[in-house]
Order: structure tokens, then C-alpha cells, then sequence
């Protein structure tokens, strides 16, 4: 790149950092990462610029706190050559970099926790809970799911009675009730994970469409999301705006990519402790499936659900797996799955800050559940009764303390 090309590119990019264009971030850290600005023939006041508009707009997601320091600390390093440089400017960067450094320090040592020790082994298996709807997601919800799965499934007296008899010989007779046997009830793998899971649902009902017919009546997010994008949306004039800025935008309402997902108000009369924020211009019936909606994302075709179920565990001993629940399917959607190894950087830092100070946290790793849902394939639209189960977790070992082996290597030798 020439001192022309290079001053061109620094135009273009302050350009974008002045109508605030998202692009501008993975662009202007390409660029300062990929090539010596002095060596360019960028002035110390341009490199300094360019830092710290590039320090401005790293997400507030500790993850991302090593690059904006290194800009923060070059910046501090190129003020001195620049005609900015002055106490109050110096001072004010000393305080963000020491921020910054911080912040960064938080987030490390939630990664790095430290391991219990010898004594701690009764405990170790244990999953810790946190979240602003405890009696609903670890007591109500919990009798639902089993009830769900029991009168779902459950045999009939003459199936029961079916299970302890095998004919030898046997003959086509799909009409004979004594014979019938083979539900989907009768399978103890497929039984005990429904009813030996801890389940995570919704007390109020939840509808995701490509159409905007017909919205549950409580709440409505609508999303354009497709593989590897997603950006939230609003009605506004009955135009489709931007969530952020209200910029109407050019999207049909018949857009294959458009998302729409609605909540009912809250149906399950059990609900108990409440202490997530909520609106106060409606009732907690309608303000709970609203808070719900207005914490949510979006992850290209995936609708995450934000539970604010936050769960400690000891990595070492156990993971935790998470997926669908194994009937999702019937109702329209793909849940998405994944494994809890350890504490993920994918939380804003007030997540990790209280994560250093309380005696039972220490050893201990921690990850949000959240529910990851997209329309299955052929499907326009999904409908979740309140109640249902939704998500699963299911404690498993991690593959370092076991191995898959071949039997038959037990008898050689």
C-alpha cells in the first residue's frame, strides 16, 4: 500500500466512523493491525485518531477487551507526539486504559477459577442455579414437564400387560389391542430422557411465523435473520424500521427471511418469585412475556430466548448438555444444541464482575441456558403451548475421563 492509497483509506474509514456504519470496527482493526500507519506516512494526529475511534466501538463483551487495549495503549504511547497532547486528554486515557486493563482482569480470572481442592468431592456434582423466576423454572416447571410426559406417554393397562409376553410365533393382527405393545412409552431410553431431564419452558405461549398474521396478543419481535445475519425490526407507520434508529426499510412483509415472534400473556397461575425488571405501564401478565421478548436476539435463523438461568458447575467433574426437548419437532421447530464445558466469554462484563467475590462460586464454572429455536424445515410457523418443554439439560461427563473402547480388545492377551 502507497502513502496515497494508505492516506485514501484512512479518509474512507473516518468516513464510516461518521455515520457511525458497523463496518467500520472490522475494517479499521484490519487496517491497523495489517500495516505500520508511520511507515505510511499517517501523521502521529491521524494514527491517534484512528485508535481511539477504533477503542470506541469494540462490543462491551470482555472477549473483546485485549485488542481495545492494545489501541487505548498505542494511542497513549502516539499522544505524546501529536499536538493533542495535554494533562486533562492524558489523564482521561490513563483512566480508560486503567478501566479497560480492569475489566479484562475480571473476565480472566472468571476464566481461570480456581479449582476446588481435596474434601470438596460430595459437592462437586452439583449444579448451582441463579435466575429471577426461581420457584417457576426449578419447581413449577419442572412438576409440568413430568406431567407433560406422563399423560403424553403413559401405557394403557393392557400394553402394560403387553411388555411380559414374547410369542414365538407370531401372525399379522394390527387390530388385536392385546398384542399392541411397542409405544414409544414402552422404550426406557426414550422415557428417561423426557422424564429424567431438567426442562426449561415458558408460562405463557410462544409463536414464531414468517408471517405477521395473527400475533399473540401480549408481545411482538420481528427479526430479518438468515444464515450468518440478523438484525432486529419494528412497525412504525406500518413500515418495517430499523429497531434501533426507526430508518424505514425496504423489506416486504413476505420476505423469506422475516421472523415474527409473539407471546401470550402469562397463563401459568403457579408462578411465584418474580424479580426480573419488568414495564410498568402494563400488568405482570403482560410485562413478563415482554421483558422476555425485548431480552432476546437472534443468531442467523436461530431465536434466542433469554431465560436468565445462570448455572455454576464444576467443569472438571461434569459438562452440561444442552438441546431441544425431544418432542420440539412437533410443534414446528429445530431446537439448537451445545455443550457446557466451562465459563464462555459471551456475556457483557456485569456477568463476570460478580463472578470473583462469594465463597461457594470458587472452583466453579458458569454459563447462561438461553433458547435457541428455529422454524423446521417446511415450516411457516411454530405455536408452543405454555408448559411445554422446550429446552433440556442433561449433565454428562467430560470425554477426557472416558474412552471408548472395543470390547474385544478386553479378550486378547
Amino acid at each position: 500500500m502507497t502513502p496515497q492509497d494508505a492516506r485514501a483509506h484512512y479518509n474512507y474509514l473516518l468516513t464510516l466512523c461518521l455515520r457511525k456504519e458497523e463496518a467500520f470496527g472490522p475494517l479499521a482493526l484490519t487496517f491497523l493491525k495489517d500495516h505500520d500507519l508511520g511507515a505510511l506516512g499517517l501523521t502521529p494526529e491521524e494514527q491517534f485518531n484512528l485508535f481511539m475511534a477504533t477503542a470506541d466501538v469494540f462490543a462491551a463483551e470482555p472477549k473483546r477487551y485485549t485488542h481495545k487495549l492494545e489501541c487505548l495503549q498505542k494511542a497513549q504511547q502516539i499522544l505524546r507526539q501529536t499536538q493533542f497532547n495535554e494533562p486533562g486528554l492524558a489523564r482521561h486515557l490513563g483512566h480508560e486504559i486503567q478501566k479497560t486493563a480492569a475489566e479484562l482482569d475480571l473476565y480472566n480470572e472468571a476464566m481461570r477459577a480456581t479449582r476446588g481442592g481435596p474434601g470438596t468431592a460430595p459437592d462437586r456434582a452439583r449444579v448451582y442455579v441463579e435466575t429471577d423466576l426461581p420457584d417457576y423454572f426449578l419447581r413449577t416447571a419442572q412438576q409440568r414437564a413430568s406431567g407433560y410426559y406422563q399423560q403424553k406417554f403413559k401405557l394403557t393397562k393392557d400394553a402394560k400387560t403387553a411388555q411380559h409376553f414374547a410369542s414365538p410365533a407370531r401372525k399379522f393382527e394390527p387390530g388385536n389391542p392385546a398384542v399392541q405393545k411397542e409405544f414409544a412409552g414402552a422404550c426406557a431410553p426414550f422415557m428417561s430422557v423426557r422424564t429424567s431431564g431438567f426442562h426449561l419452558m415458558l408460562p405463557f405461549d410462544l409463536k414464531i411465523s414468517r408471517r405477521p398474521d395473527d400475533p399473540l396478543d401480549a408481545a411482538m419481535r420481528i427479526w430479518y435473520a438468515k444464515m450468518g445475519y440478523s438484525f432486529p425490526l419494528r412497525y412504525e407507520l406500518g413500515k418495517l424500521c430499523s429497531y434501533y434508529d426507526d430508518q424505514v426499510l425496504d423489506i416486504a412483509l413476505d420476505d423469506p427471511h422475516l421472523l415474527f415472534v409473539s407471546a401470550s400473556p402469562v397463563k401459568e397461575p403457579e408462578l411465584g418469585t418474580v424479580t426480573r425488571p419488568l414495564p410498568d405501564d402494563v400488568p405482570m401478565e403482560l410485562g413478563l412475556p415482554r421483558a422476555f421478548l425485548e431480552g432476546s436476539h437472534a443468531l442467523g435463523p436461530f431465536i434466542q430466548i433469554v431465560c436468565n438461568f445462570k448455572v455454576w458447575f464444576d467443569a472438571e467433574v461434569l459438562s452440561l448438555l444442552i438441546q431441544g426437548a425431544p418432542d420440539l419437532h412437533e410443534y414446528g421447530l429445530q431446537g439448537g444444541a451445545g455443550l457446557l464445558t466451562r465459563t464462555y466469554a459471551t456475556e457483557k462484563l456485569p456477568a463476570y464482575a460478580p463472578s470473583a467475590g462469594r465463597p461457594w462460586q470458587q472452583g466453579l464454572s458458569f454459563n447462561f441456558v438461553n433458547l435457541h429455536l428455529q422454524l423446521a424445515q417446511g415450516m411457516d410457523e411454530a405455536f408452543v403451548p405454555f408448559n411445554t418443554p422446550i429446552f433440556s439439560v442433561y449433565p454428562v461427563v467430560n470425554r477426557q475421563d472416558y474412552r471408548i473402547e472395543d470390547a474385544r480388545n478386553l479378550e486378547k492377551g
